[in-house]
């Protein structure tokens, strides 16, 4: 990293850690701030400390503390408009910014409208005026019949499109089947735009329903054998197909089974367009361990055994998964059906956009994974796969969207205390590590032990 003589630069900020994660590695630091940007990252002596009559701040952190970039969850289920009794951006964001997160990508589904035309865009612009305590950018929805909006919607910024390969859960986003793909990936690509799909097999699906011992809706064994891993590998197959077809560029979404995560990975050998991501509630629950009528953690795909997320794990240490993200895609507690217990009446979704990084920490260092690899798989990877170059690092030029943690710090998730709308979560009461003690949006600090500092300053993207 080439030094800079920092006196001679405008700060208004700069930051020193003994500990800082770059994307040369962790070193001792001075990070400098103009009007939101990074203008140098220097060595910790060579700081400039302003003198009581400048204009610039000094901040020291704590040596027990680490200085990451923000972190950046690009798949979000905000719900607002149309299902703010869900969430909302202003609860979203504010947890988002308690967990370490500076910028966030809503999905197009949950809302209504869904985000499918540029109406629906402007609608949920609208709606989150003055609410963000985080920045937000937005993916546009593929959906049967919105073909000629596509253009529109990539000219007004959305950042790819999204296209469920079986049934979305709600009746105004429907649903593309795999042998279609193809067409709609290249009309994508011929905007230069990105697939992303929530990919399981809908036939598979459907035999596998067909075929399900309904006498205990209680088990979760019932809703884990309705979605088995064979309907990703179907769908991921199709999505390689077609890739393979067009030139397209695809993502999968919240990859849970690993046998299509080995698919992926040899569809990359061969030089393939495709990338994936995955969440923390694959890589730190097991099915095994998921008690009867446990409705908090049923989600779509399921989560599955441990000798899978080993697995998962694997494929991350690989390279094959490019991003860990919350698919944060909340509800209200009765719709949890929590008086039955039914998981093939629950809603199927997650809660945990501001836990993500202690839980992913936790799990990681004790497989000897460090802070870096955190960062690239929850800052660096998501913000590339957005397409948000100047988010995700500590580098000149990028964002100055930090966050400080104190990562030998041990607590317990308690569901009552965190920011999102509704107090249900399936991490309640896990015991971790990591806590984020600052966050800061544009050299701002927004967030400080436990507290969010001054108004919402968030921005759509």
């Amino acid at each position: 990293m080439p030094e800079l003589d920092a006196r001679s630069l405008p700060a208004d900020l700069v930051l020193r850690a003994r500990q800082v994660v770059t994307p040369e590695g962790i070193r001792p630091a001075a990070v400098h701030v103009h009007e939101g940007t990074i203008i140098a990252v220097t060595e910790l002596d060579a700081g400039h400390r302003p003198s009581a009559g400048d204009a610039g701040r000094s901040v020291d952190l704590d040596d027990g503390l680490v200085l990451l970039p923000g972190l950046v969850d690009s798949h979000v289920h905000v719900n607002e408009p149309g299902r703010t009794r869900w969430e909302g951006f202003f609860t979203a964001t504010r947890a988002a910014a308690a967990g370490g997160i500076t910028t966030i990508v809503d999905m197009p589904l949950n809302c209504i409208p869904p985000t499918v035309d540029v109406a629906a865009l402007q609608a949920k612009r609208d709606a989150a005026e003055g609410q963000l305590h985080v920045d937000v950018a937005v993916w546009g929805g593929a959906v049967p019949g919105n073909a000629a909006e596509m253009a529109a919607l990539h000219d007004a910024g959305v950042r790819g499109f999204k296209a469920f390969l079986c049934d979305s859960g709600v009746p105004e986003y429907g649903c593309v089947h795999p042998t279609d793909v193809s067409p709609l990936l290249q009309r994508i690509a011929d905007l230069g735009s990105t697939l992303i799909v929530h990919a399981e097999d809908p036939d598979v699906c459907a035999d596998a329903a067909a075929s399900l011992d309904l006498r205990n809706p209680r088990s979760y064994r019932t809703w884990l054998d309705s979605r088995p891993p064979e309907a990703e590998v179907a769908a991921v197959r199709a999505l390689v197909a077609a890739v393979r077809e067009t030139g397209g560029r695809v993502h999968v979404l919240h990859l849970s089974a690993a046998d299509a995560g080995e698919v992926i990975a040899d569809a990359r050998a061969e030089g393939l367009p495709i990338t994936v991501e995955t969440c923390p509630h694959y890589l730190t629950l097991h099915a095994e361990d998921i008690p009867d009528g446990a409705t908090q953690y049923k989600c779509a795909p399921p989560i599955r055994d441990r000798a899978n997320a080993d697995r998962l794990w694997g494929l991350l240490a690989d390279g094959v998964i490019d991003a860990i993200v919350s698919d944060h895609s909340p509800c209200p507690p009765e719709d949890k059906a929590p008086d039955t217990g039914d998981f093939l009446a629950a809603w199927g979704g997650i809660a945990s956009l501001e836990i993500g990084l202690p839980l992913v920490w936790t799990a990681a260092r004790a497989r000897g994974h460090g802070l870096g690899d955190v960062v690239r798989w929850m800052a660096e990877g998501p913000a590339r796969l957005a397409g948000l170059a100047d988010r995700g690092r500590i580098a000149p030029g990028a964002r100055a969207d930090l966050v400080a943690v104190a990562p030998d710090q041990e607590w317990r998730v308690d569901e009552l205390a965190l920011w999102h709308r509704h107090a249900i979560t399936p991490h309640h009461f896990r015991a971790v590590q990591g806590l984020v003690h600052t966050t800061w949006l544009g050299g701002i600090p927004i967030f400080r032990n436990g507290q969010h500092l001054g108004p919402p300053r968030g921005r759509m993207r």
